[in-house]
């Protein structure tokens, strides 16, 4: 029995099953997104950058290995909701805790499945990227669907909205003391700098400079996060202020902070890059990384040229800007993720890079937590 329906922008819409929390006769408007992972849903819906999205999953069968404590990269589920065309219920791992519908209701997350999720992708491909309504009213006209949509204000505050969601690990090391400053930080950046040893203090994305030099710290790393880089005036002036000081290593949203903190200009993709399978290629070595992706904004490369900035890697399917540096500062940045949660793990020396920047003496070779 169907009790969920989706009306999207355009017009196209779609009936299914609820397996998430129950919206009752209530409406939300989200963004469309999908990802091409085959595995790694909860890292997915638990990652603070799919704040306000409605996640569309191209892989047919989720759910099927529940949840499990470890696999957790905030302390709730971020991503506004979920959309599926198989549901499993009955989870078949040794370290699920519980079940994915389940664990969507306790953080009032709805989620729908049974609908032709390939088929949205299409179209979120073919039309670009586009708002969705989600609601248990299932005899509301199209019109006043429609209506909806177009007058729900965009959401503007994203990282503000997602501060302090970060998992305190144990990542108080002995070595490279580094800040990160909190834009929506994965708990996979966080482990990748404590399996190499590093002291680190999570910061607000507010955080004044001084706050910042008052630490000493060795290096800075600007997090992933949500929403339209350029709304985020007060990162791009707190880079404006440390980038002649420190060292600093920006992650997907920090990546695109640090180009419009240096005069490159940022832009919305037509519908975006997420997954784990996306090549790039660095342009230093010419070696070819497979990555883990989630961003709907990228760096102009025209806008490039005139800057201190330099193109160090692209994405082969599109030859889109996927990383950039400036020597004279010690700056990198790349638009996808190192830490791979999910993903593969091609892209780890990068974090190692960024610690030789900070004449770290060790880099201690242990496993990802």
């Amino acid at each position: 029995m169907c009790d969920l329906r989706i009306i999207f922008e355009n017009g196209e819409e779609f009936l299914g099953r609820s397996f998430g929390a129950d919206l009752g006769t209530k409406n939300i408007v989200l963004e469309a997104v999908f990802n091409t992972s085959a595995v790694g849903y909860q890292e997915i819906i638990s990652d603070p950058s799919y704040f306000g999205q409605m996640v569309f999953m191209t892989y047919p069968l989720i759910g099927s290995y529940g949840i499990t404590t470890k696999d957790y990269e905030s302390r709730s589920l971020c991503a506004g909701a979920l959309g599926v065309f198989e549901y499993s219920g009955k989870p078949s791992n040794c370290e699920s805790i519980t079940s994915l519908s389940e664990e969507l209701k306790r953080y009032e997350i709805p989620a729908i499945c049974e609908i032709d999720a390939r088929q949205i992708v299409r179209m979120i491909r073919n039309f670009g990227s586009m708002r969705v309504l989600l609601t248990g009213d299932l005899k509301i006209s199209k019109s006043k669907s429609l209506e909806i949509i177009k007058n729900t204000p965009l959401i503007t505050n994203h990282v503000e909205s997602v501060q302090d969601r970060f998992l305190k690990t144990e990542f108080n090391g002995v070595g490279t003391e580094i800040v990160v400053i909190d834009c929506g930080v994965k708990k996979g950046i966080l482990n990748s700098l404590a399996s190499r040893n590093c002291k680190i203090f999570v910061l607000r994305f507010d955080s004044s400079a001084e706050n910042v030099l008052r630490l000493n710290p060795k290096g800075v790393v600007f997090s992933n996060g949500p929403g339209d880089p350029k709304d985020n005036k007060t990162v791009i002036e707190l880079i404006k202020q440390l980038q002649d000081k420190v060292p600093i290593f920006g992650i997907c949203l920090g990546h695109q902070l640090i180009a419009l903190a240096n005069g490159a200009e940022t832009y919305k993709m037509k519908f975006g890059h997420r997954g784990s399978n996306h090549p790039v290629k660095n342009l230093k070595t010419g070696k070819i990384e497979i990555t883990s992706q989630n961003h709907s904004y990228a760096v102009d490369i025209p806008s490039i040229s005139g800057t201190d900035l330099e193109l160090t890697h692209i994405n082969l399917t599109d030859n889109t800007a996927e990383g950039l540096e400036i020597k004279s500062k010690k700056i990198l940045s790349v638009q996808y993720h190192p830490e791979s949660s999910p993903g593969p793990q091609d892209s780890g020396y990068l974090f190692d890079e960024f610690l030789n920047l900070c004449q770290n003496t060790k880099i201690l070779e242990k496993s990802l937590l």
